[in-house]
């Protein structure tokens, strides 16, 4: 064990100290220290080649692997050649042997592979760095694929996993530009999709959510899971023929007209990120692919994402401000999902670089725009001015970035801003009838009795304490006491003020009456009421001037 612990530092430390001093890590440096953006770094600096990177996290195994690829989606960390090597990071492994498939499946299903199938292919469609699939036959006559997990691949994961948190914790601690990208989330989301991924039981429960969801969809495709041959480590669904959209001839894409099924891809994503919450999230041209009734299956769910109600408002406001080329409703959006602290963050300079951004996105053709990449760039721009945007933002970017590749390949002339903007209104319809469903108008209905049940009672408290003149207000200030003061001296202040008016006013109204009795050819009363006005004027000004505590401070500063 402890050998074992020793190789995966070894190889830990032998590939960091690789790129330690390489131009990708001190270019990531250098914008984590607000020195220089990755925009800004001219990309001849980049001596190492991404695909040089890439094989590297292949020798590194599995968990590495699974690590390049979530790193695809942070274009704050990696310039953007890195981020396309990555998107397409797959992993070389060998494949399990029959012997051992059999052995796996009777003691997850409990029934032997002859018994359960009239026919089980022992050479592999597909082999990854998790499990491997095979095509079989049921009794029935129903064509399924069948997904084993490898042997000790959980163990293997985990081993990898604590020795990147380890690593992650001290990086975070020592380092000022891991921590602002937070290297430690970074790995602990590794570990939650991983988590997710290694759990068959959860991908045949999404696929049954996703088939669910999108049943009014007659161009896509969704395989149902067969539960009785499925468990943690196997995984039986319906075997779908079909090829990946990226390996297509020119002849099919000239003679299929892609647009209804593209439509259909299209709203479909977006009602499942902005409308169920619950979505497809690895939907690169590996897992879609063209069935030969030319449909679109969406393949392998081991990944989803779920988005909150409050998430899932942020992005439909994100998404109608990108279709309209609204940088400001795109920025107000960002900053009302984001977290940041206002008085560091420069929120001016991200409002200035989101509008550049979107000004300079200028086409609306699929083959041309890049809605992925946009929305990953943001989180770039994000980072550079002190904002974290959530990581949500990172799955609608790689979702979205994944639909752009796809799009392209089958309709490059197709206006994805004008299919959002017509979509976003159906979905807007959609959702607010999903509010509106019975079990959310009951909840609402119980807090309204809640507070129709109340609301007497506490009236009566209040009217009554009106009555007996017992109603007070409390008031929390941080010195109630100068608080109080201060009001008592501004309504002597008014008092005072009045009084000398009045007295101003009404010696100038008795001059105007003969008096026997005068001082400088005035009447002798109202002399007296104004130099006594004047008087009282000067104490004001003297006090306002030399007590008051306020006007001594300006006075001195």
């Amino acid at each position: 064990m402890a050998l074992e612990q020793l190789d995966k530092y070894t190889k830990f430390f032998g590939f960091i100290l690789k790129y330690y001093n390489s131009d990708i890590v001190k270019s990531t440096t250098n914008s984590a220290m607000n020195e220089m953006t990755l925009e800004e770094i001219p990309k001849d600096d980049f001596n190492d080649q991404p695909e040089e990177l890439v094989e590297d996290l292949k020798r590194m195994g599995p968990t590495y692997v699974k690590l390049g690829q979530l790193l695809s989606t942070r274009p704050d960390l990696l310039p953007d050649n890195y981020l396309v090597a990555l998107a397409g990071l797959q992993d070389n492994v060998e494949t399990i042997s029959y012997q051992e498939v059999e052995k796996i499946f009777e003691e997850e299903i409990g029934v032997k592979i002859s018994k359960a199938f009239v026919d089980f292919n022992p050479v592999p469609l597909a082999s990854a760095s998790i499990g491997q699939v095979h095509k079989a036959v049921l009794h029935t006559g129903r064509e399924v694929a069948v997904k084993i997990q490898r042997p000790g691949v959980r163990k293997n994961f985990f081993d990898d996993l604590d020795a990147l948190k380890q690593m992650a914790a001290i990086a975070v601690s020592h380092s000022k530009e891991a921590k602002k990208y937070a290297i430690d989330d970074v790995v602990e989301e590794l570990r939650y999709i991983l988590l997710n991924e290694l759990d068959y039981h959860k991908e045949a429960q999404n696929l049954i959510v996703l088939k669910e969801n999108l049943k009014e969809y007659s161009n896509l495709v969704i395989p149902r899971p067969v539960v009785e041959y499925s468990s943690s480590k196997v995984l039986t669904m319906d075997f779908i023929d079909g090829k990946k959209i990226t390996s297509l001839g020119h002849l099919k894409k000239l003679e299929t007209d892609f647009n209804p099924l593209i439509d259909d891809l299209v709203e479909a994503y977006l009602k499942q990120i902005i409308v169920d919450g619950f979505a497809h999230a690895d939907p690169h041209p590996g897992n879609i692919h063209l069935t030969s009734d030319d449909q679109i299956a969406l393949m392998d769910l081991g990944m989803v994402a779920k988005f909150s109600p409050k998430m899932m408002e942020k992005i439909m406001m994100l998404l109608v401000g990108m279709s309209k080329k609204d940088g400001d409703a795109i920025t107000e959006a960002l900053l009302e999902m984001s977290d940041y602290n206002s008085a560091t963050a420069n929120i001016e300079n991200f409002r200035k670089n989101i509008n550049r951004l979107v000004l300079e996105s200028t086409s609306t053709k699929a083959e041309d725009m890049e809605t992925g990449r946009i929305v990953l760039q943001m989180n770039r721009i994000a980072a550079d001015d002190g904002i974290k945007l959530p990581v949500e933002l990172n799955i609608l970017g790689k979702i979205l970035l994944n639909l752009d590749q796809i799009i392209a390949v089958l309709t490059p002339k197709y206006n994805l801003q004008q299919a959002i903007q017509k979509f976003i209104q159906r979905m807007v319809n959609k959702k607010i009838k999903q509010e509106l469903k019975p079990e959310n108008v009951y909840g609402l209905l119980l807090d309204n009795k809640k507070l129709a049940e109340n609301l007497p009672g506490r009236l009566n408290k209040i009217t009554e304490k009106l009555a007996n003149n017992e109603f007070e207000i409390k008031i929390n200030a941080i010195d109630e006491t100068r608080l109080t003061d201060g009001f008592q001296k501004v309504a002597n202040r008014i008092t005072s003020g009045l009084i000398i008016a009045a007295m101003i006013i009404g010696a100038a109204l008795l001059m105007r009456i003969p008096s026997s009795y005068s001082i400088l050819g005035y009447g002798i009363l109202p002399f007296i009421f104004f130099m006594i006005a004047i008087g009282l004027g000067l104490f004001l000004v003297y006090n306002i001037m030399f007590k008051d505590q306020s006007f001594r401070n300006d006075k001195d500063s």
